[in-house]
C-alpha cells in the first residue's frame, strides 16, 4: 500500500527528491533553493519552487495533507506590493461625482481568501471554524457606522479611501477593500463592493506556574458580532503579600451608531492598579472631521515603586496613590481658503482635574507630581495628514496605512494647585514622509514644554524622538527592512521621584532594571527584520537581530559622562494576522553591562503588539510627559 501512495505521488522520481533535498537545506540550513533549475520565468521565482512543490504533492491525498500541514499558501509579497502601489493614485478619482447607486457588503471567510484574492479558500478546518465558530461583524453595524457614504449619495474619493483605512484601523477587522463598478443602468451611477475580512475575534490568556499562581483570561474583539470589544481577566496569587485576587473587565464600543463615539467602560481591581472609569470620546480620524473631543470620569488607585537614586544599593519605595480624576476637552478644525484639502487649522481646549485620596507627602517643593490641582489648557495647531499604503512594516502582510504629512502645535494654559497657581507653555513639531529615490520613511517629533511662575522655570522637559525605516528589500527568498529608533529627553527641575528608565521598550528592550533611571536620557535602538515566507499553522516567521545603546543620567551628573548601556540579540517573531493575539517571538539578549541583573545572557519567551506609527491629528492639548 505504501509503495502505491509513493507511485502516485510519484517520489520515486529524481526530480521529486531534488525538490525534497531543496527544502531541507533551506529549512535547516537557510540555504536558498536554485529555483533557475525548474523555471526560466524569472518573473516568478519568488513563489516557483513552492508552486512546483504543491503541484506535485497534491496529485495524491498523502501529499495534500503533508503539504496542508507544513505551509500557508502565503501571497507573493512583492506582487501584493504592486497591487497596493497601484491603488496609491486613488483609483476612485475617474468615479468623482457619480451617484452611488448600491452598495454591497461582502464579508470573507476568515481563514483562506484576502481582500486582493478572494478565490482563495482555506482547509477542511479553518473553513469550519470560519463558518461555525466564528460571528462575522454584522452587516448593518458596517453599514451605520463605519461608511462615510451611503446610497444616493455623490462619490467623494477621498471619503472611499478613508473609509478603507478606517475599517483596517478597528481591531475586530484583519483587512479591507473597496471596489467600485458602473452601473447597468446608467454610466452615471455605480455600485460600490465593500469587501471585509474579521479577525479571529476570540484571545485566550492563561498561564500557570502551580495552583497558587494562576492567570486566565478571555477576550471577544468582535462580541456578537457588534464590533464590540469585551475583555475579562482573572489572576489568583497565594502569596503575594498585597493583593492574592485579581481581575480586570473593560468594555470598548468602537463607534457609537454614525456618530463615530468611541465608548469605554473599566473595572479593574489588580495588585498594582485598581481603576474604575468611562471614558466617550471621538478623534479627528479623518481630515473632513471637525469636531473631535472627550469625557472621562474615573477613580484610580496605584501602587508605584520608586528610588531616589541610580545606585544598586538605593532602596526601592513602595509609594501608595489614590486619586480621583476627570478629563473633558474639545476641539474644532477648520478648512481656510487657503489651504490644501488634506490641512487644517485646529483650535482645542480641556480640562482635567487630580484629587487625590491617597498620596505620599507633599509640600510647595516636594512631590509636584502629586499636587492636587485642575489645569485649563488651550491649543492652536496646523496639521498637514495623507495616507500611504504600504506591507511588512509592523504587520506581517496586512495592509497598513502608513501617515505622511506634519503638525505644529502651540499650548498654554494655568494650573491651579494647593500651593497656588502658575502658568504652562508647550511648542510641537512632527514630520514624517517617504523620502525621495525610495529610500525609506522618515519620521521626527521635537518637543519642548514647561511651567513657569513669577517668570521662574519649573518643572520642563526638552525631547527629540525619530524613527526611520528602510524600502522593503528582497534578499533571496525573504523581504528584509531595517529600523532606527533615536530618542533624547532632558527633564528640567524634576522631582527626585518623577524620572524615566531606559529598560524595556524604553531603550534597552529585554530587560527591566530599577537602576536606569535619570531625567536625562539618550537611545539608539537598531533592528533589522527578514520577513521570511515560510508559515507554522499559520503563522508567518520573521528574523530579527537587535542592537540597542543608552545613556542615563540624573539631575547631578552630566549624560555624556555616564556609562553607555547596551543590548544585542537575535530572535523570531511569529504571527498569524487573522488572529487578534499578540506577536509571539523568542529572543536571545546579550548585555554586557546591564547593572542588577542575574545573567548577562538572556533568553526570553514573550508576546508584543504590533506598532501602530503615529498619525499627525492634533488632539487634547497635553502637558508633555516626562518619558
Amino acid at each position: 500500500m505504501l509503495t502505491s501512495v509513493l507511485k502516485k505521488w510519484n517520489l520515486f522520481s529524481m526530480k521529486n527528491w531534488t525538490f525534497i533535498f531543496l527544502l531541507v537545506s533551506h529549512y535547516i540550513f537557510g540555504q536558498t533553493p536554485d529555483y533557475r533549475k525548474f523555471d526560466s520565468d524569472k518573473s516568478a521565482k519568488d513563489s516557483v519552487m513552492y508552486t512546483k512543490l504543491k503541484t506535485r504533492m497534491e496529485q495524491s491525498r498523502l501529499g495534500r495533507q503533508f503539504y496542508g500541514f507544513l505551509f500557508r499558501d502565503v501571497y507573493n509579497t512583492n506582487a501584493l506590493k504592486n497591487e497596493i502601489n497601484k491603488l496609491e493614485a486613488n483609483p476612485f478619482e475617474i468615479y468623482n461625482g457619480k451617484i452611488i447607486e448600491k452598495i454591497t457588503i461582502r464579508q470573507l471567510d476568515v481563514f483562506g481568501p484576502t481582500v486582493n484574492d478572494t478565490t482563495r479558500r482555506g482547509d477542511r478546518v479553518e473553513r469550519f471554524l470560519s463558518k461555525n465558530l466564528h460571528r462575522n461583524t454584522r452587516e448593518g453595524i458596517i453599514r451605520r457606522s463605519f461608511l462615510l457614504f451611503g446610497e444616493g449619495d455623490k462619490l467623494v474619493p477621498q471619503y472611499l479611501k478613508d473609509t478603507e483605512r478606517l475599517l483596517r484601523a478597528n481591531p475586530s477587522i484583519h483587512d479591507a477593500r473597496i471596489l467600485v463598478n458602473l452601473s447597468e443602468s446608467s454610466e452615471e451611477m455605480v455600485e460600490v463592493v465593500v469587501l471585509v475580512q474579521d479577525v479571529w475575534s476570540i484571545n485566550v490568556d492563561a498561564s500557570a506556574s502551580g495552583i497558587n499562581n494562576l492567570r486566565f483570561g478571555i477576550e471577544d474583539r468582535n462580541f456578537l458580532g457588534t464590533g464590540h470589544s469585551f475583555l475579562n481577566r482573572a489572576t489568583w496569587r497565594k502569596d503575594d503579600p498585597y493583593q492574592p485576587l485579581g481581575y480586570r473587565s473593560i468594555y470598548t464600543i468602537p463607534y457609537i451608531g454614525k456618530s463615530f463615539v468611541t465608548g469605554q467602560m473599566s473595572a479593574i481591581y489588580e495588585r498594582d492598579l485598581s481603576q474604575y472609569s468611562i471614558r466617550v470620546s471621538r478623534p479627528f480620524l479623518t481630515v473632513e472631521t471637525k469636531n473631535a473631543g472627550a469625557v472621562e470620569l474615573g477613580y484610580y488607585k496605584l501602587r508605584e515603586y520608586k528610588k531616589l537614586g541610580n545606585s544598586p544599593t538605593d532602596k526601592e519605595m513602595v509609594y501608595q496613590t489614590g486619586y480621583y480624576y476627570s478629563d473633558l476637552w474639545y476641539g474644532r478644525a477648520f478648512k481656510l481658503k487657503s489651504f490644501d484639502n488634506n490641512q487644517r487649522l485646529i483650535i482645542a481646549a480641556r480640562n482635567l482635574s487630580y484629587d487625590y485620596k491617597t498620596r505620599p507627602e507633599v509640600r510647595a517643593d516636594t512631590n509636584k507630581i502629586y499636587w492636587d490641582r485642575n489645569t485649563t489648557l488651550i491649543s492652536i495647531g496646523y496639521s498637514t495628514r495623507n495616507y500611504k499604503r504600504d506591507v511588512l512594516i509592523y504587520g506581517f502582510g496586512r495592509t497598513e496605512d502608513v501617515p505622511t504629512g506634519s503638525l505644529h502645535s502651540l499650548t498654554v494654559g494655568r494650573e491651579e494647585t494647593e500651593f497656588g497657581g502658575r502658568q504652562y507653555a508647550a511648542l510641537q513639531y512632527a514630520n514624517g514622509t517617504y523620502l525621495s529615490r525610495n529610500h525609506g520613511y522618515l519620521y521626527f517629533l521635537a518637543s519642548a514644554g514647561t511651567y513657569f511662575k513669577k517668570k521662574t522655570t519649573q518643572q520642563g522637559i526638552l525631547s527629540f524622538q525619530s524613527y526611520y525605516f528602510s524600502p522593503l528589500m528582497r534578499l533571496g527568498q525573504v523581504q528584509s527592512r531595517n529600523f532606527i529608533n533615536l530618542g533624547f529627553t532632558y527633564g528640567i527641575n524634576r522631582d527626585p521621584v518623577d524620572y524615566l528608565n531606559i529598560s524595556g521598550q524604553d531603550g534597552i528592550i529585554g530587560v527591566n532594571s530599577n537602576a536606569l533611571i535619570g531625567d536625562k536620557r539618550l537611545t539608539l535602538g537598531l533592528e533589522s527584520v527578514l520577513f521570511s515566507k515560510k508559515s507554522l499553522l499559520g503563522f508567518r516567521i520573521a528574523y530579527f537581530t537587535f542592537a540597542n545603546f543608552g545613556l542615563v543620567s540624573l539631575s547631578d551628573s552630566k549624560l555624556f559622562s555616564s556609562t553607555l548601556y547596551r543590548g544585542y540579540g537575535i530572535g523570531l517573531r511569529f504571527r498569524n494576522e487573522n488572529l487578534t493575539i499578540k506577536t509571539f517571538q523568542i529572543r536571545l539578549g546579550y548585555y554586557p553591562n546591564i547593572p542588577a541583573i542575574s545573567s548577562n545572557l538572556r533568553l526570553a519567551f514573550d508576546g508584543t503588539q504590533p506598532l501602530r506609527l503615529r498619525d499627525f491629528d492634533i488632539s487634547a492639548p497635553t502637558i508633555i510627559p516626562l518619558r
